[in-house]
């Protein structure tokens, strides 16, 4: 994956290219901790040939896994990054585009790209700190524990 600074005011925008065969939650999840982003925001274009989305059950806590076994285009992908005690941690959300005009959509889970996926990456002063809710079984941003 290539990455650049593509404005650096108070607000730093980054444009991450991954190239083929990369995994794209793992991809963007290093380039997350290295740059130690804790507050961004994030939309890309591009394709996978083959992903995981996710769709979150409320009673089992966890994602039931949605497993798209084929080349599709990703029509929209918008998530954040925030601060975690492991780190920066990436929330994305996908709609995939298949061949029959069909549409799969949820948590992105995992992505092999193919031919590229392009994001866009804008990390804000803001400090996002996230929490376990031990009640929803997930960690959300907490207001509260964030700072500008």
């Amino acid at each position: 994956m290539q990455t650049k600074i593509i404005d650096d005011a108070d607000v730093v925008t980054y444009v991450a290219v991954c190239d083929p065969g990369d995994e794209a939650v793992a991809a963007l999840t290093e380039f997350a901790r290295a740059e130690r982003l804790e507050a961004s925001h994030l939309t890309a274009v591009g394709a996978f040939e083959r992903a995981t989305v996710g769709w979150f059950d409320r009673d089992a806590r966890q994602y039931r896994r949605i497993a798209v076994d084929e080349q599709c285009e990703v029509l929209s992908l918008i998530g954040d990054v925030a601060e975690t005690p492991d780190g920066p941690s990436l929330h994305a959300h996908v709609v995939l585009g298949l061949a029959d005009g069909s549409t799969r959509g949820g948590h992105l889970l995992a992505g092999t790209v193919f031919p590229t996926l392009e994001v866009v990456v804008t990390e804000t002063p803001a400090r996002l700190r996230k929490v376990m809710r031990p009640d929803l079984g997930i960690a959300l941003i907490d207001l509260d524990r964030s700072e500008a």
